[in-house]
């Protein structure tokens, strides 16, 4: 009876200890904000939000089992590059000048572009620290380096954030971003973060589907996407979205994460089609279809957009999913082919002038 008394005892300080340390660890600012006040009350008047929390239409329904994400982990896959990828080094010395007008992109990884459209600067999805986590000691690490070191960037004037996880929402980045004047826009709660991160009020733009809001003469659409959020857990407190950029001149969209659906027409219907799409193509699985599409289905993606142009992102930086490491690529390439969609495959920091001929080499294989 003693020794069963003990292993309690053992078992409630145990879980005591293990209860402590995780609030300690989400106390840490990486872990982002807490949603009150009136930017709760904001929420709840969202045609997104339902019973405390954001839900897609139709809600989704996870099909994942311990089982088989367990399985499909243990493949033989080769999920990292087997060469040194190649990185076009940027000068920050161009940073320095005004953005040109016009439309061109650079694609740093993963779901990370810069983009100057019209004469503005704008970064999608920036993470350019070392790890996709909240620890930089331990967590998905980058499979090659930055095209430009993270103090070095500056004259960002806008970022667009499709969601809250940490390979698309980094808090380095933001906070160094933020000290040079740059303007976040953001899905509804989002904000909560940045506010936490010291970044300015007046720098933070909270928005819902298809509100906008205009900066330089660019207008900055808020469209929408099929995913999930949460910055400690799959509990959907903030929005995720995708984002329609249009300037006087050019035009460009943003997925963001998201599963295939109708809102890609929808887009097109109300807002017209984008000259540039930069369409996630990378980390999808057989359960995952719902809320990461594949890359066959960005294609369709495009053409439902009815966009000029498609830039595939969200792939190559970060081990994040069960396929080939070159397998999203490969596969967008092979698809837009036999539908006849123009398609360019930058290498990381490889400038992409829109309008202009581009040679697709086939650096990743």
């Amino acid at each position: 009876m003693k020794r069963l008394k003990n292993i309690v005892v053992g078992l409630v300080l145990l879980a005591v200890v293990l209860t402590v340390a995780t609030w300690l660890v989400f106390r840490l600012p990486n872990f982002g904000g807490t949603v009150d006040g009136a930017r709760l009350e904001r929420m709840r008047q969202s045609p997104q939000f339902h019973d405390g929390r954001f839900e897609n239409t139709p809600p989704y329904v996870s099909n994942m089992s311990l089982q088989r994400e367990l399985h499909d982990y243990m493949g033989d896959q080769v999920r990292e590059p087997q060469f040194a990828v190649p990185v076009l080094k940027m000068s920050a010395d161009d940073l320095a000048k005004p953005a040109a007008p016009g439309l061109r992109s650079w694609w740093l990884g993963h779901a990370s572009v810069l983009i100057e459209l019209d004469g503005v600067r704008i970064l999608t999805d920036p993470v350019l620290s070392q790890r996709a986590s909240p620890f930089q000691f331990i967590g998905p690490a980058r499979l090659h380096p930055v095209p430009l070191a993270l103090e070095q960037w500056k004259n960002i004037d806008a970022v667009v954030i499709s969601h809250d996880h940490f390979d698309h929402l980094d808090m380095d980045t933001i906070r160094h971003l933020a000290q040079g004047g740059t303007h976040f826009y953001v899905g509804l709660g989002i904000g909560a973060h940045l506010e936490r991160w010291q970044v300015p009020a007046a720098q933070i733009h909270e928005m819902d589907w298809w509100e906008q809001a205009s900066i330089k003469g660019v207008v900055i659409h808020c469209t929408p996407a099929r995913h999930y959020s949460g910055r400690t857990s799959m509990n959907n407190s903030t929005l995720w979205t995708s984002w329609m950029v249009k300037g006087p001149t050019h035009s460009l969209y943003f997925s963001g994460d998201t599963g295939y659906a109708d809102h890609f027409k929808a887009i097109h219907e109300r807002l017209g089609a984008p000259e540039l799409a930069l369409i996630k193509v990378g980390a999808y699985g057989d359960t995952w279809m719902d809320i990461h599409m594949n890359p066959e289905s960005a294609v369709q993606a495009y053409q439902d957009l009815g966009a000029t142009t498609l830039l595939p992102v969200h792939w190559a930086t970060f081990n994040l999913a069960y396929h080939e490491w070159a397998e999203p690529i490969v596969r967008t390439v092979r698809a837009a082919s036999a539908k006849g969609v123009q398609v360019v495959t930058p290498r990381v920091g490889e400038r992409f002038e829109f309008g202009q001929p581009f040679d697709n080499k086939v650096w990743y294989e």
